[in-house]
């Protein structure tokens, strides 16, 4: 089956990862050679996923000489999207409140009255809202997907996945070497009766 590219926000939370495992000063083509690599990223994107880092303040930069350098430490990145959940938290808690009022004012005027002017202003500005709530949720939870916290936690849960299919496997490498012993099976024999498949390896 064709293997799934990488969300905008799964390359994002990846190239944070290459600063915060790191702890180190890159360059652009620096990252453009170690995201492909270690990251799954493709060199095409890096420069617009770096810049979207940069424009969102999760990732520092400055010029030295000629050159452009970019870092991120996991403290100052964490209290920088603290800051930042918190700003998207009270605008998100003063708009939902701001829509509950209008909710109730459109409630109220549809008592005893004809659709009028002010009526559909405040169904317009309603809706507006409702947007504007929904952009801030997807920004509040874009942020908490750059979590150094969340990063680990998705690496963790990477690396014991990993090491449970690398023990399955070690099982079924096992197994085939003791039936080949038994029973004096060939190897293409065992994997076509139990369905192995032929290129069945360690993940890396």
């Amino acid at each position: 089956s064709k293997k799934k590219g990488l969300s905008f926000e799964e390359k994002r939370a990846r190239m944070m990862e290459i600063f915060f495992e790191t702890k180190d000063v890159f360059q652009l083509k620096d990252i453009e050679k170690i995201a492909p690599k270690e990251k799954g990223i493709t060199s095409m994107s890096v420069k617009e996923i770096l810049q979207s880092l940069v424009d969102d303040g999760m990732v520092d930069t400055d010029r030295i000489g000629t050159s452009n350098y970019f870092w991120a430490f996991p403290s100052k990145a964490l209290h920088a999207r603290k800051r930042k959940l918190e700003e998207l938290e009270s605008q998100f808690a003063e708009s939902s409140q701001k829509k509950e009022a209008l909710q109730k004012s459109i409630e109220k005027s549809k008592i005893g009255r004809e659709d009028t002017a002010e009526r559909a202003a405040l169904k317009e500005e309603l809706a507006a809202l409702r947007q504007k709530k929904e952009q801030l949720k997807a920004e509040i939870d874009k942020y908490k997907e750059c979590d150094p916290d969340v990063v680990e936690e998705m690496r963790q849960t990477n690396k014991v996945a990993k090491e449970a299919a690398n023990r399955w496997t070690d099982n079924i490498f096992s197994i085939k070497s003791w039936a080949k012993r038994k029973f004096g099976f060939e190897e293409s024999r065992i994997d076509k009766g139990f369905g192995i498949p032929e290129d069945l390896d360690y993940i890396d």
